[in-house]
């Protein structure tokens, strides 16, 4: 029985009760009263003491009715209410198996009552857990390949150095591809603590510049760009938006450098930040499959399937941006730009 029909079956006991023992009550403590007086009012051969005894006890016993009602009473509640949630406590039990040990655990009610919509509820809560949950594993066995891979490169590069005498050349060689392994790392670790602190959410909310903010991390990078052959084209129109500047500066760097680092040379980068999207960046570049586009966002995920190639960075450029937009309760989207390379497009809130 479902705890709604419990309580329903309750309910209805204690309005009959409530009609039914008053009338009872008083009916019998009146019959109780009425014996111990009438004892000696009926002349019956009893002693002068028992009569005497017997009418108090009685009288005692009117007296102390309400007190024995109210304790009856607050028993039957206390005996009804463990009744009515007892299947709440026999829910407790499939619960109390779930554990990191085995999130595929579902309690898969059957029924349309109250308990098996929680249970339905605690099982769709179940799926999130252990999908968050092997969100973090794989990250974490991703961040660990892309650690070893560098440090493995690193101890290799020392063990050649070390196993034989180098000429002013190749100890040149070996000492620039050491520094570039170890700014791969420096930047892998950077991003980790980048994607980590934009994942915690923001502490303030200001009003900031869009355009502005757009304006100073082009700048920033327009020798990059003219490097790579790449012409950069923007179009700025004034927006204000609410949230921290380091992180969308961020996220605008993060967007930019992706946007440089996979165009083409003699390509274009284009900027844009208007209402709605408030930044749209789209860069030329090598065809992106349009499936391909959502495992942009994943962390350590890049469209090359080689990931022994570094060149293009750690695979976190795109997911820190995804992490930062979504801390400023807007969205981002990427679709395949018409002449290859990729559109991104990030929605943000306007400030009141």
């Amino acid at each position: 029985m479902t705890p709604r029909r419990r309580i329903m079956l309750v309910g209805v006991l204690a309005l009959l009760a409530g009609f039914a023992l008053p009338v009872l009550t008083e009916w019998a403590l009146g019959q109780l009263f009425w014996w111990g007086r009438g004892l000696c009012d009926r002349g019956l051969p009893v002693p002068g003491p028992i009569c005497q005894t017997a009418s108090d006890f009685a009288g005692l016993t009117v007296g102390l009715a309400p007190l024995a009602v109210f304790v009856l009473a607050v028993a039957g509640i206390w005996v009804a209410a463990v009744w009515c949630l007892r299947p709440v406590r026999d829910l407790a039990g499939p619960i109390a198996h779930v554990g990191p040990q085995n999130l595929g655990y579902r309690i898969r009610p059957r029924g349309n009552d109250e308990l098996a919509r929680l249970a339905r509820s605690v099982d769709e809560m179940m799926e999130r857990i252990a999908a968050g949950y092997e969100g973090q594993r794989r990250f974490a066995a991703n961040a660990s390949h892309e650690l070893r891979t560098p440090l493995a490169v690193q101890r290799t590069l020392i063990e050649v150095g070390m196993a034989q005498s180098l000429t002013g050349e190749q100890l040149e060689l070996l000492t620039s591809q050491l520094l570039a392994t170890n700014e791969r790392n420096e930047r892998l670790i950077e991003g980790l603590l980048a994607l980590s602190e934009s994942d915690q959410g923001l502490r303030a909310r200001l009003p900031q510049r869009l355009d502005e903010i757009v304006g100073t991390v082009l700048a920033a990078h327009q020798d990059r760009a003219t490097a790579a052959g790449v012409t950069v084209q923007t179009h700025l129109e004034p927006r204000i938006v609410m949230g921290e500047r380091v992180l969308l500066e961020r996220l605008v760097t993060n967007l930019v450098e992706n946007a440089i680092k996979y165009n083409r040379p003699g390509g274009t980068l284009a900027v844009t930040v208007g209402r709605d999207p408030a930044l749209t960046v789209v860069n030329t570049g090598q065809v992106v499959p349009a499936e391909a586009v959502a495992g942009l966002f994943e962390p350590f995920r890049r469209l090359a399937r080689d990931r022994t190639n570094h060149a293009g960075g750690a695979g976190l450029g795109l997911a820190i941006a995804r992490s930062i937009t979504q801390a400023h309760d807007g969205l981002i989207a990427a679709r395949p730009a018409e002449y290859g390379g990729l559109r991104v497009d990030v929605q943000l809130p306007a400030a009141p």
